[in-house]
C-alpha cells in the first residue's frame, strides 16, 4: 500500500465521524470517543485505525483496514489485527468485558466482478462449526460517484478517482466541492493529496490523475503547499515533464504540417498559375491529413489546373 496507506491513515484520523457513520446501523445515534491508543498498538501500528464508539448506550469498536486489493492473505491479516486489538483492549481494562469489535476492509482495487460483502478467516477444523472471524468488505472502487456522495462527507470524496464512473468532468466537480466544504486550507490540502494518491491507483483505467494535477496547477496557493509533500511533488513534476513532451510533440507536428502545406501550396501555384485561396489551402491540408501528402502531391502533378480546382472543391473521400 505504501503512500496510499499512509495517506488514508492520516486523512481518516482527521475525519473519524465521517469514517464511522458509514458502518454504523442506520438511525442509530453514534458518538466517536477517540482512536484506540494502547501499548499493543504502539507495537502494531496498523491498529491505529481502530475507533472507540458509543452506539446508543453500548460501547463498541470499529476497526478499519485499507487494502489495495482483497488478496488471499487479507483474511489472515484481519484475524491477526483483531487478535492484537482484542489483547490491547483486554490489557487496557483488566476484568472488564471487551467491547464488541466490527472489522472492515476498505478495498481500493481488484477484479471487475463484484466482491463479496463479507470475508472470513476460519480457524476451526473443516466439518466442524465455524470458528474464526468474519469481516465486512467495502469495495469502494466498485462504488459509483452517486454512492460516494450519498455518504455525505468530503472524506469519502477522496475515493472518487477509484469509482466505476469516474470522469474528468466529475473530478472537476469533486475538486470544487472539496474546495467549498473543507474547513481550512490545511484540510483542503490533505484532501487534495489523498485525491491525487487515489488517482494513481486507477483500478478502472480512467486516467483522471492528469486532469486532477492540472486542476491543482490552476490553484496557486494549493500548488505551493502541495509541493511540500514529496509524493505530490513527484506527481506534479511528472505531469510537467509529460506536458513539456506533449507540447514538443504538438509543436513538431504543427511544424511538419506547415511544411507540407507550404510545399503543396507551391505545387498548386506552379500548376494553376496562382496562389491557392484560403478554402483551397484548407482543402489541401485536410486531404494531406486524410489520404496522405503523397496522394495529394500526385494529384497536384497529374491533374490539369481546372480538374485540380474541381478536385479540391469536392468532398474528401476518406
Amino acid at each position: 500500500m505504501g503512500d496510499a496507506d499512509i495517506t488514508l491513515r492520516h486523512i481518516a484520523r482527521r475525519f473519524p465521524d465521517d469514517l464511522a457513520c458509514v458502518f454504523v446501523p442506520e438511525h442509530m445515534p453514534v458518538e466517536v470517543l477517540g482512536w484506540i491508543d494502547t501499548q499493543v498498538t504502539k507495537l502494531e501500528r496498523r491498529l491505529d485505525k481502530a475507533l472507540r464508539l458509543r452506539i446508543g448506550a453500548e460501547l463498541r469498536v470499529l476497526h478499519v483496514e485499507f487494502c489495495f486489493a482483497l488478496r488471499d492473505d487479507v483474511p489472515d491479516q484481519m484475524f491477526e489485527y483483531l487478535g492484537f486489538l482484542f489483547a490491547a483492549l483486554r490489557r487496557e481494562a483488566p476484568g472488564e468485558p471487551v467491547p464488541p469489535i466490527e472489522s472492515v476492509a476498505v478495498v481500493l482495487s481488484g477484479r471487475r466482478r463484484r466482491l463479496p460483502e463479507t470475508g472470513e478467516r476460519r480457524t476451526s477444523w473443516r466439518g466442524r462449526r465455524f470458528s474464526g472471524t468474519h469481516f465486512r468488505v467495502d469495495a469502494v472502487y466498485q462504488r459509483t460517484m452517486a454512492e460516494l456522495r450519498a455518504r455525505g462527507s468530503v472524506f469519502w470524496l477522496v475515493f472518487a478517482p477509484l469509482t466505476r464512473d469516474a470522469t474528468a468532468a466529475a473530478m472537476r466537480e469533486v475538486v470544487a466541492e472539496i474546495s467549498a466544504r473543507a474547513a481550512t486550507v490545511e484540510e483542503r490540502i490533505e484532501l487534495y493529496t489523498a485525491l491525487l494518491v487515489m488517482a494513481a491507483i486507477d483500478p478502472w483505467g480512467h486516467n483522471v490523475r492528469k486532469e486532477l494535477v492540472m486542476l491543482m496547477e490552476d490553484r496557486e496557493t494549493e500548488k505551493k503547499l502541495l509541493r511540500t509533500i514529496p509524493i505530490i511533488e513527484e506527481m506534479l513534476a511528472e505531469a510537467e515533464q509529460e506536458g513539456a513532451k506533449e507540447a514538443a510533440r504538438a509543436g513538431a507536428q504543427a511544424g511538419a504540417q506547415k511544411a507540407v502545406a507550404e510545399l503543396l501550396g507551391r505545387l498548386f501555384a506552379r500548376r494553376v498559375g496562382r496562389q491557392p485561396t484560403a478554402e483551397e489551402e484548407r482543402s489541401i491540408v485536410e486531404r494531406a491529413q486524410a489520404i496522405g501528402p503523397g496522394e495529394v502531391e500526385d494529384a497536384l502533378l497529374d491533374l490539369d489546373s481546372d480538374a485540380l480546382v474541381r478536385w479540391l472543391a469536392e468532398p474528401i473521400c476518406r
